[in-house]
């Protein structure tokens, strides 16, 4: 039976286990530049035991920015310091993919020299995003009324994605994820709530669509298919994002990229107390549209995670939180050893306190 320990191959890079280490904004890059960092890479070398290490979010460029201190892959010094990170996830015996990341309408002007910024449409998020301020706090800041793309935007975009998932290559990933979730600029095209365009781009679920495909098509050029991930949260809402088209825009987006081989979807499923369920009749249809990889993150702790690994509807499990403070979760998990809390207040910025400091079970 399937379990967090079975072996499994991920195009060509074989997993030891089911266990991904899932994104996590830490915001931790030096500044100015955004640059990652040896800090950043003894952080994940920490925690190269999971299967699979999905980075933070990591902007495509400096209009995909929204968050303080976050990293970028847009620049040669980015590349370089993520190179730090590669090299030392890889001394450490573990892999690695970079998350392509575009906030769209999830920003503020403070990231674009006082200028607005972009989304498919001129819609309001009706949420905050993390700044920090001159005296290096961050807190929270509304997220003004965006500009909509122009055409000719949308393709300078595209073309960033590219880009940058040439740039991730270059630093040595094993991979990139496309972030196409929590209410971010790819989210944004796909749901009528946020898309109210009448172009090629907004309107029919196939118009709706064509942004995240031709942002696949243009990073499937520089790296091949099957090292790419997609990730997708159709069952979270926040951030003005219901819409009563994403399951069916969803499963359509899974057939049209198993299609083109992309390696693996990843479902973000909402992780707060009340959150819907995602119905296994979704989980099936999924499956069905989509002939790679299924991983999924939301709150797992490993009987969750045991039991949708053994009804065959997911194929890798991705751990947040609990790799915060337990970089060598795998082992705890393999061991049945009890797993620390992290200190909620260092999650965002800061030194290694909170970060790099939390010891191995071994070391404890």
């Amino acid at each position: 039976m399937t379990d967090l320990f079975t072996p499994i191959a991920l195009g060509p890079l074989a997993l030891p286990s089911r266990i991904v280490m899932a994104p996590m904004t830490r915001a931790r890059s030096s500044q100015p530049g955004n640059l990652p960092n040896a800090l950043m890479a003894e952080y994940y070398a920490q925690r190269a035991s999971a299967a699979l290490i999905v980075s933070e979010a990591t902007q495509i460029s400096p209009q995909g920015q929204g968050y303080s201190f976050t990293p970028g892959i847009h620049s040669e010094a980015q590349v370089e310091g993520w190179r730090l990170v590669t090299r030392a996830v890889r001394r450490a015996g573990g892999r690695i993919v970079l998350q392509l990341w575009h906030v769209g309408r999830m920003s503020h002007p403070v990231f674009h020299d006082g200028g607005l910024p972009v989304a498919p449409s001129a819609l309001s998020p009706e949420a905050q995003v993390w700044v920090a301020g001159e005296d290096g706090v961050g807190r929270m800041v509304d997220c003004p009324v965006p500009q909509a793309l122009t055409t000719e935007g949308i393709r300078a975009v595209v073309d960033d994605f590219r880009r940058a998932a040439a740039n991730a290559m270059r630093a040595g990933f094993d991979g990139v994820e496309i972030h196409a979730a929590n209410g971010y600029l790819i989210d944004q095209f796909l749901r009528t709530t946020a898309n109210h365009r009448d172009d090629a781009y907004g309107g029919p679920r196939a118009h709706r669509l064509r942004f995240l495909l031709e942002v696949v098509d243009a990073v499937a050029t520089e790296v091949a298919p099957e090292r790419i991930g997609v990730r997708v949260a159709p069952y979270i809402t926040a951030r003005n994002m219901a819409c009563p088209d994403i399951i069916p825009t969803i499963l359509a987006a899974a057939t049209e990229l198993s299609r083109r081989g992309v390696g693996y979807l990843h479902l973000a499923e909402a992780d707060w107390d009340d959150a819907p369920q995602i119905p296994d009749d979704f989980r099936r249809a999924l499956r069905e549209a989509f002939a790679g990889r299924i991983m999924v993150a939301g709150r797992y702790d490993a009987p969750r995670a045991q039991a949708l690994l053994a009804s065959g509807l997911v194929d890798l499990i991705a751990f947040g939180r609990p790799f915060i403070a337990n970089p060598d979760l795998p082992a705890r998990l393999a061991g049945r050893l009890p797993l620390a809390s992290f200190d909620g207040q260092a999650l965002f910025g800061g030194s290694a306190a909170g970060y790099s400091d939390y010891p191995s079970i071994t070391a404890t």
